[in-house]
């Protein structure tokens, strides 16, 4: 679907091309919100990638007075390094394979079905554990799409292409830092981006946006949705 007519994306100049810019995902999040103000008390909802994307996203949703909910989706990884992805898997089922990353790498086939079917049982696993037996949102709203960062945007586009096929008519997608290739790939694909941090170069980690940086298991993400929920 054709959608670059549409699109836009709004940014901080000032934090352009900078590392370091956040203190924390929460911090990353205030400054998120005010970007997106006026979808404040909207009907919109705001949807997190976990794990790193709900500390982001909830932020964001109590700093707009809007729902917030979790849109499961994770990479397929090769055994020997849980950083990269050569897929992703969505709640829905929906799964893609990373073709370009394939084609560098030697996987057997074998190693690919297993790795699809390893990802596929933990995506089941987080949508139980975070969403319980609730039945989807409406997403005929607005949709915005919250994950802590966009490197290869791999993972966000089968995320996004999950939402489409769930009935999603406009995606948000707000991130706190961003490759720049990466994120006009995306863009393809939503309605606009919300990006504070973007930055070029051949060389991009997420967490370089941010001086506090941890990897967030799953019981800081279950106990973020439930703090969120006490509110």
């Amino acid at each position: 679907m054709e959608r670059k007519k549409e699109n836009k994306v709004i940014e901080m100049k000032q934090l352009r091309d900078r590392s370091y810019v956040f203190k924390d995902r929460g911090a990353a999040g205030k400054t998120l919100a005010e970007m997106l103000g006026k979808y404040r008390g909207s009907n919109a909802l705001v949807l997190a990638v976990p794990a790193g994307g709900v500390a982001v996203a909830s932020v964001i949703a109590e700093e707009l007075s809007l729902p917030l909910d979790v849109a499961v989706v994770s990479k397929i990884t090769p055994s020997w390094n849980s950083e990269v992805g050569y897929g992703a898997v969505a709640f829905d089922g929906t799964m893609r394979l990373n073709e370009d990353f394939l084609s560098r790498v030697r996987l057997s086939q074998q190693e690919i079905q297993e790795g699809i079917k390893k990802t596929e049982q933990k995506v089941a696993r987080r949508v139980k554990r975070l969403r319980g037996d609730r039945p989807m949102p409406d997403f005929r709203d607005p949709v915005i799409l919250v994950d802590d960062g966009l490197a290869s945007g791999f993972t966000l586009f089968v995320a996004i292409e999950a939402l489409r096929k769930s009935g999603a008519q406009e995606i948000i997608l707000a991130v706190p830092t961003a490759h720049e290739e990466s994120l006009q790939r995306v863009l393809e694909n939503v309605e606009s981006i919300y990006c504070p941090n973007i930055r070029g170069g051949s060389s991009f980690a997420v967490a370089e946006a941010y001086e506090d940086w941890s990897d967030l298991d799953e019981e800081e993400v279950v106990q973020l949705l439930s703090d969120f929920e006490r509110h």
